[in-house]
């Protein structure tokens, strides 16, 4: 169930990414697309992790733990070696997307996967 819910928040993200490049980017640029979109992710990440976690009760906040952190390792592993290996990036550009303090968000997004089964457990459980 970690894998099939992990591959729903990636369809997610390939979405929201799409409709960024084809949407607004050109208009605002990329570096505010990139903010825009990591928020607009956050929001849709949260929105399908509602609906996910009324279909699939997590038992006890170890569970919540464990799918938390389950996602992230995916969710890093898959953005590093997918971007490294198949989009042929090198290691600085995927790690610039990481720098927060020139204004880069995406950090907020594996921050956010490890964190939102928990939240949800505990809120709407």
């Amino acid at each position: 169930m970690i894998f099939i819910t992990w591959f729903g928040l990636l369809i997610v993200a390939i979405i929201n990414g799409t409709i960024r490049d084809f949407t607004y980017q050109k208009k605002i640029g990329e570096h505010k697309a990139h903010q825009l979109s990591t928020v607009t992710l956050l929001i849709f990440m949260s929105v399908y992790c509602y609906f996910i976690f009324n279909f699939w009760k997590l038992e006890n906040e170890t569970e919540a733990i464990i799918v938390g952190f389950s996602w992230l390792i995916l969710t890093l592993a898959f953005e590093f070696l997918f971007g490294r290996f198949v989009r042929k990036k090198e290691w600085k550009v995927l790690f610039k997307d990481y720098n927060i303090f020139n204004g880069r968000l995406w950090i907020l997004i594996p921050l956010w996967t490890v964190i939102v089964p928990y939240l949800y457990f505990i809120f709407f459980n």
